[in-house]
């Protein structure tokens, strides 16, 4: 009997708890073929069958299962071990993160850097969605860890507190001038602009609208940041932006805040993973997330092009 390896408990790790055998050899750098390699050859050393290949997708077996627990605490006391033995600065391989569209527009690009600079053997890929996506990625093994506002909503994950993003009304010069403030009246004079059902800020705003009584007459969905400006800015809604870049483009003219009577909560953001995920590179990701996350810049990337002639 061969003797099994770090490698084959890898490659059968991931396979056993990502959504399928693509995910998880994305996930250790490997074709399938070669995860699939290391898997049958960890069956002959342990002299178990660990994956029915008999239906339309492979499915643990009763030993694969038991393996499940063993394996993943085998493969974080390896990440130790490195993590304390070794030489090279830092983690190494793959770093999936997913970011919603606001991260992306603010803070990502310092995160991405204090990675590269802490941790210059990752390999680091980003993917911007909403919150709802990434959620679901992020269970299926796809992503790594992601920033998502509010608390993990699925039993698979969990979430540690970064920071809040706060939001203020606003609208074009036009719309604005015929409006006291925004309350239940605004909302039933002019379409309300929004990201996508799917996004933290979402729930935000249909919290305000209990709180105000306010039933909109219509929405206008835009799952861009930038593309809500410009619709705004073109008087197309009202709608709310991070208070940033609110103060950045109302001291252009190109939008004006609108006072509420009932205040706008907060948006908590959070860093997702996976439960059963204790790899060090989630516990890198939080520290250095924690460090540099701040929704408060107006990001020239969101406010360019928005000029008031």
């Amino acid at each position: 009997m061969d003797n099994m390896t770090l490698k084959q408990l890898e490659a059968f790790y991931w396979a056993a708890t990502c959504s399928s055998f693509a995910t998880a050899a994305e996930r250790v750098h490997l074709s399938v073929s070669s995860l699939s390699k290391r898997i049958t050859e960890l069956e002959s050393s342990l002299g178990q069958v660990l994956f029915d290949r008999g239906g339309h997708r492979a499915t643990l077996t009763e030993a694969g299962t038991r393996l499940v627990p063993l394996a993943g605490a085998l493969l974080q006391q390896a990440d130790r071990l490195q993590q304390e033995m070794g030489t090279s600065k830092g983690l190494r391989g793959p770093c999936r993160l997913g970011v919603g569209e606001l991260t992306a527009l603010t803070w990502l690009p310092r995160l991405v850097a204090a990675i590269g600079s802490a941790h210059p053997g990752l390999e680091v890929s980003v993917h911007v969605d909403v919150g709802a996506a990434l959620a679901e990625r992020l269970d299926k093994g796809e992503l790594d860890a992601a920033v998502i506002a509010g608390t993990a909503s699925r039993t698979a994950l969990t979430s540690v507190p970064l920071a809040h993003a706060r939001f203020a009304w606003c609208a074009g010069p036009e719309v604005a001038r015929g409006l006291r403030q925004m309350d239940a009246d605004a909302v039933q004079l002019h379409p309300l602009v929004t990201l996508p059902q799917g996004s933290g800020v979402t729930h935000l705003i249909d919290d305000w609208l209990r709180q105000a009584q306010a039933r909109p007459m219509r929405r206008l969905a835009c799952n861009h940041w930038g593309a809500i400006v410009g619709l705004l800015a073109q008087g197309s809604g009202i709608g709310l932006l991070p208070e940033g870049w609110t103060q950045a483009l109302c001291a252009q003219g190109v939008l004006q805040q609108l006072p509420s009577p009932v205040p706008l909560g907060s948006l908590g953001y959070a860093l997702h993973s996976r439960r059963d995920d204790v790899r060090p590179l989630v516990g890198a990701l939080h520290g250095l997330a924690a460090q540099h996350a701040d929704f408060t810049v107006a990001s020239p990337a969101a406010l360019v092009g928005f000029r008031r002639p």
